[in-house]
């Protein structure tokens, strides 16, 4: 088959652009475009410059102040007025981009940019604003992977990606047929991070001519780097928003600036509603005439993510506290035009009449509702409130499971009865579709003998009593059925699950008999209680019951909570779910709504849910993350089959379920054998994989097998799997066998083939995380680190130590390799870290002192130069290869003595950059 060149695509793209009035410019190397930059910097700010460009001593300062940053703080620069004072004297304010009419920008497009070094790169097409570049486009040939082509921008950020390259914002990466964009960065970018474009009715726009017809248009990719990529404050990166976000945001600010008419954005959850709301609300609170933003959650939602991700958008945008005078305050503040707060207080301080001088004034100013989760009945209940203080409000909802009119609140209105028409849908089938969030697999175990529908409710409740469903033989074999499973379904504790009651007696009784079981997962419980419940029946109070299960809690993690510091008891449970360090958590209804938590994959079900209830308890799981999460697991106890095909078929506006559960296992045991069979035809047995000698054939054998094993994958979270070769067809020894073989050919990748050439297989796409189970690795020791409250020195000593006992019992190989760095990164920089602080900056400034402090003892200890070392390091971590005959040119000593000396700079060259990739 004849497959389009990648030159061939890069000319069509170039033309096509030139087509859509980018200026075609050669830029053949780094001091080019300084030149080409320092040009358009003086044309874009002609005006200001009063027509005299810069200078050369001038353009040399200015060039310093704006250059030499991080990723982040180079984003910054390129949206900000730069002042800068010239030679005599004057100030003047200098732009880097207009960020408020994007087309009035000059956009240019080059190829073929070499940057040299110790070695060469060549970019193949680089767009400019105002000579800066900010979007880098890489291309493979149609018929490769396109994976190949993020795996190589990888290498590029790296090694060479420096100076002026740290004002890209966006990368694109595509093979002709697909394409997709992500945001730059200055930690690692996950490929689950990368992005489709779509039109506003969310149908892909794959193909790189129809992708740069739309999204690269130049005032259309203006406003993308301008408007849709937001700075996270918090963990100081960039995001770029997904075409759905956009199309959400557009649609309601023009709703609100062109009607007076409300609105509501139906987005599935876990799409990322949170960003989409910060964004809209971010650009109605910049509208002159929009006198506040007022962006409402629930109280029981104040730990969800929407707060958090609120600050992390904008420093101190949101206040955290019950206060409602810090409301009033905000509101009377005039500067302050965003402000984030609880339904709740929102009411308060419209009801209190010591604030009435305060809020009357508002009742005739231009204000905008934007309400988060507003499937909420809670909501419609303040409503007709806040309606009558503020006359001229308009309201936006935000859901991933608006109330129709099957599932309609207890007031008997649905969303559109309050927010009029929808604006925007992106439905969870095209979440899935988009790989945005996961499918779900359902397991239903029937634990009840009697032959009744238990979905038809009257028959349910004249059988299945409480007695029933809470009868001790039952909860035990239920209990029974999740020990036995869940060390398999979590991937060896790397995930954590929430089983899920129908009430506080049901959650203490689970509770309980757990903890007579023998078994060696950390469970723990959280409900909300009564102050003033009837107890009577019962043999203790709730709020007792929760004290001994916060008991337990104390004694597992070291802490010292009781049912006085609930709050704090909550903020704790959530933060230990999200890092896995809870097994298996029971909750009534905490923690079903609004909690995103990507180690979350298992939901246990001993209830009744029905309609927008069913489907955001089943969405806690179902958040992307690595390739051992294929799906959120869901384990029924009760027969719900018929209420979730219901709930999916409503809010996938579909009557096929198939798009949002997945397949049966065997389904996938097909799918397998189909795998196994690809396998064996590249290698009949492991031994035979050694035999593989040309780079296309274990190119062939690596995605063969890398395919086997995702699929092994999804067969491991079925109750019925077993590993053996007469369900699989292959025993379990033979397939390690041939996982040895095939981290074998990854380590070779890794190391370099010899002769300085590049393999093939250098950006092959490996998926190295399935082939590993174990929990404690790099990335689970920084989710820890980020955890830690760096403002309360007690609980931070206590967590430094655990983590350091983690790391001690770790058998992850990548862990191995950097305890040490860790370990003096816990004494040395987290006691002094606040929680203003990057974790990840922080780590990442440490590790490269301590790789330039090896770096210069080691080159001491051999008698090289720092230099010397450093070029050898970087060449291999580039190529993968060590240039032994450049080694040996470099080092002036007899023969034998050189040779030895030139083994240990190789050991040396290989151990450090193990430690420090």
């Amino acid at each position: 088959m004849s497959y389009q060149s990648e030159a061939q695509l890069e000319k069509n793209l170039i033309d096509q652009l030139v087509n859509q009035n980018y200026e075609r410019v050669t830029i053949n190397d780094y001091d080019t475009m300084v030149a080409n930059f320092r040009q358009q910097l003086n044309k874009f700010n002609e005006k200001k410059l009063n027509g005299q460009p810069l200078t050369d001593s001038e353009f040399s300062r200015f060039f310093t102040q704006i250059d030499g940053k991080s990723i982040f703080d180079s984003a910054k620069i390129l949206r900000d007025k730069q002042v800068f004072q010239r030679d005599d004297g004057t100030e003047v304010y200098l732009e880097l981009m207009n960020t408020r009419e994007w087309c009035k920008n000059n956009f240019q497009v080059t190829n073929q940019t070499i940057v040299e070094g110790k070695y060469k790169n060549r970019y193949d097409v680089t767009l400019f604003i105002n000579g800066l570049p900010v979007i880098q486009v890489e291309l493979k040939r149609r018929g490769l992977d396109f994976k190949e082509a993020f795996n190589q921008i990888q290498r590029y950020r790296k090694h060479s990606f420096r100076g002026l390259y740290r004002y890209l914002q966006v990368f694109i990466v595509s093979n002709g047929v697909d394409t997709k964009y992500f945001a730059n960065s200055d930690g690692d970018i996950l490929f689950s991070h990368t992005f489709f474009w779509s039109d506003s009715e969310n149908s892909r726009i794959t193909t790189l001519n129809d992708f740069a017809a739309t999204f690269l248009e130049k005032c259309h990719m203006a406003k993308m780097i301008a408007r849709y990529i937001v700075l996270n404050e918090t963990e100081k990166q960039l995001m770029v928003m997904r075409p759905y976000q956009v199309y959400a945001v557009e649609a309601l600010v023009k709703r609100a600036l062109e009607t007076k008419n409300n609105g509501y954005i139906w987005h599935t959850t876990g799409s990322g509603k949170t960003l989409t709301s910060f964004k809209a609300s971010q650009i109605l609170a910049n509208e002159p005439h929009i006198k506040k933003v007022f962006f409402l959650v629930d109280r029981k939602d104040l730990d969800s993510q929407t707060l958090t991700e609120f600050n992390k958008f904008e420093n101190d945008s949101v206040d955290m506290t019950d206060d409602t005078s810090k409301l009033v305050q905000q509101i009377a503040d005039q500067g302050k035009t965003l402000i984030v707060t609880t339904i709740q207080k929102m009411a308060n301080a419209i009801k209190n009449s010591r604030y009435e001088q305060i809020m009357k004034p508002y009742q005739q100013e231009r204000v905008i509702f934007i309400i988060d989760e507003c499937h909420r009945s809670q909501f419609g209940k303040m409503k007709r409130l806040i309606d009558d203080h503020f006359k001229e409000a308009q309201y936006f909802g935000f859901t991933g499971t608006p109330l129709f009119e099957v599932n309609k609140s207890q007031d008997g209105r649905a969303t559109a009865d309050i927010f009029e028409k929808c604006l925007h849908t992106y439905l969870i089938k095209d979440a899935i579709h988009d790989e945005n969030v996961l499918g779900f697999s359902v397991e239903y175990n029937k634990t009840v003998d009697v032959k009744v529908n238990e979905a038809d409710k009257t028959k349910v409740k004249g059988i299945l009593t409480d007695e029933v469903w809470m009868h001790d033989e039952r909860i035990k074999l239920i209990i029974e059925n999740v020990l036995t499973h869940h060390e398999r379904k979590s991937r060896s504790k790397g995930y954590t699950g929430i089983f899920t009651v129908d009430g506080i007696p049901m959650l203490v009784k689970y509770y309980d008999m757990f903890k007579s079981m023998s078994h060696n997962f950390k469970i723990a419980g959280i409900f909300t209680y009564g102050q003033n419940e009837d107890s009577e029946g019962r043999d203790e109070h709730s709020r007792d019951s929760l004290e001994r299960i916060m008991v337990d809690y104390n004694q597992m993690f070291g802490t010292n909570f009781n049912t006085d510091k609930y709050s704090n008891y909550f903020a704790d449970v959530s933060k230990r779910v999200k890092t896995a360090q809870i097994d298996i958590l029971l909750v009534v209804n905490i923690f079903l709504t609004g909690f995103d938590s990507k180690p979350l994959n298992i939901l246990y079900m001993d209830r009744f849910l029905k309609y927008h209830n069913l489907i955001q308890a089943f969405s806690r799981t179902n958040r992307t993350g690595k390739a051992t999460k294929p799906y959120g697991n869901i384990v029924c106890y009760r027969n719900l089959k018929e209420d979730t095909d219901e709930a999916i078929k409503l809010f996938s506006k579909t009557d096929n379920v198939d798009d949002v559960l997945m397949k049966s296992y065997d389904e996938y045991l097909d799918m397998f054998k189909a795998a196994l069979v690809k396998v064996r035809a590249m290698a009949l047995t492991p031994a035979a994989v050694d035999n593989l000698e040309r780079e296309e054939d274990k190119q062939k054998f690596v995605v063969a097998f890398r395919d086997l094993t995702k699929y092994l994958n999804k067969l491991e979270t079925f109750t019925e799997h077993e590993f053996t070769e007469e369900r699989l067809g292959i025993q379990e020894q033979t397939y390690q066998d041939y996982k040895s073989k095939y981290l074998r050919i990854y380590d070779e990748v890794k190391r370099g083939g010899g002769g300085g050439k590049t393999s093939i297989l250098a950006d092959v796409d490996f998926s190295i995380e399935l082939m590993h189970t174990d929990r404690i690795n790099v990335s689970y020791i920084m989710n820890l680190i980020k955890n830690i409250d760096f403002n309360n020195e007690d609980e931070r000593n206590k967590l430094v130590k655990h983590i350091q006992d983690e790391i001690d019992r770790a058998d992850n190989e990548e862990l191995r390799l950097k305890a040490r760095l860790l370990k003096e990164f816990l004494d040395k920089v987290v006691p002094t870290l606040s929680s203003a602080d990057s974790v990840d900056d922080s780590y990442n400034t440490f590790e490269q002192e301590e790789r330039g402090k090896e770096i210069q003892t080691f080159a001491g200890e051999v008698g090289l130069s720092v230099e010397d070392i450093q070029s050898f390091v970087e060449e291999y971590e580039y190529s993968g290869f060590v240039n032994q005959q450049v080694i040996s040119d470099v080092i002036k000593l007899p023969f034998l003595q050189k040779r030895s000396l030139i083994q240990r700079i190789i050991e040396f060259i290989t151990d450090h950059t193990k430690r420090f990739s």
